[in-house]
């Protein structure tokens, strides 16, 4: 299957051409034309996709980035995010363990790797890293760096202050991710144990350690299409480098474990919608993908650069295998597949 390139997707992107061309401008999207996005009816999909993927081949091409996750420390933590099956007002029959040796994380790049991966992302559950914690990550990122120097490498720890993302930093961590989730407004619905502004300034103080700045959402909490555009600018104004949008996959014993999954077709759209209001972030296809877009899963590429493979923190995903099929089926590439990008030192 062959792919246009972005003017040709220009032309098939119908009554959003307009919103398109504004993201390639540079120019933030209006919201009323943001909210049109997400308010599009179902005969107006393929147009909304071929205006997001106008914009994804503009920055990123067919490229498509592998990421695998590691849990580094599950459960036992003291916040009380209602979506997440690690919290403490979580009831989740889960895994819980302590934090991973350095040895063992070092082994789960080896592993990553292996699938194809560009991206290792470790991460804990915990509102915030100890100056223990800070030095263990510091030291397997020393280690994993010193056998593949060109692995992107990531950490997810809570809410830190940026001496301590510093540190990273000069460890060879390249990103921290903190999510904002949500709205501002909304955000006190799904946490009330810290505030939005602690993400804000965790996000903040990682950019100015010199850390890529990764941070985005999970659509599907009860959230309006006004908050999901509110994030949208937000993530906007903090020039995030990449945007991780996850759907919620409802987990039985969290406060939102009743809720359903979000639609495909709204999964889509709001994909879409973060394209064009971040235009060169690397969006990912995140958490709950799977389960919210089933067969269509595929159709996120057409506004995400990135997805992650063999699972999430307690719930399983898309092996590497079906993953490749997947991208190449649809016209698109795996990042890296073609050169030894991504190989050990030496």
């Amino acid at each position: 299957m062959g792919l246009p390139d972005s003017a040709a997707a220009l032309a098939r992107a119908g009554r959003y051409r307009d919103a398109a061309e504004q993201a390639l401008g540079g120019r933030p999207l209006e919201r009323d034309a943001a909210l049109a996005v997400l308010r599009s009816p179902d005969e107006d999909l393929a147009t909304v996709l071929w205006a997001a993927f106008a914009v994804r081949s503009r920055y990123f091409g067919r490229r498509v980035k592998l990421c695998v996750l590691q849990n580094a420390r599950s459960g036992l933590c003291p916040e009380d995010c209602g979506y997440c099956s690690q919290s403490a007002v979580s009831s989740a029959d889960i895994k819980r363990y302590r934090l991973l040796p350095v040895p063992e994380l070092v082994a789960n790049a080896r592993r990553a790797v292996a699938t194809g991966a560009r991206r290792y992302c470790m991460v804990v559950s915990a509102r915030g890293p100890s100056a223990a914690d800070i030095e263990h990550f510091a030291s397997a990122a020393r280690a994993i760096r010193a056998e593949f120097p060109v692995l992107e490498l990531c950490v997810s720890l809570g809410i830190m202050d940026e001496p301590q993302a510093r540190t990273l930093h000069e460890a060879g961590i390249d990103f921290v991710n903190h999510n904002l989730n949500t709205s501002r407004r909304f955000y006190p619905e799904i946490c009330t144990t810290h505030t939005y502004d602690d993400r804000v300034a965790t996000v903040e103080g990682s950019a100015r350690a010199g850390l890529g700045a990764c941070s985005g959402v999970i659509m599907g909490m009860g959230e309006t299409h006004e908050d999901l555009v509110d994030v949208a600018g937000e993530l906007r104004a903090l020039d995030v480098a990449s945007l991780p949008v996850n759907f919620l996959h409802p987990i039985d014993g969290t406060p939102l474990g009743t809720r359903p999954s979000p639609a495909p077709a709204d999964c889509l759209r709001a994909l879409a919608l973060f394209r064009l209001t971040s235009p060169r972030a690397d969006l990912r296809a995140a958490g709950g993908r799977e389960r919210s877009l089933g067969a269509a899963q595929g159709l996120a590429l057409f506004a995400a650069s990135s997805i992650f493979v063999e699972g999430y923190l307690t719930t399983p995903g898309q092996r590497r295998e079906d993953a490749h099929a997947m991208i190449r089926t649809l016209g698109f590439e795996v990042d890296g597949e073609t050169a030894a990008a991504v190989s050990p030192a030496g």
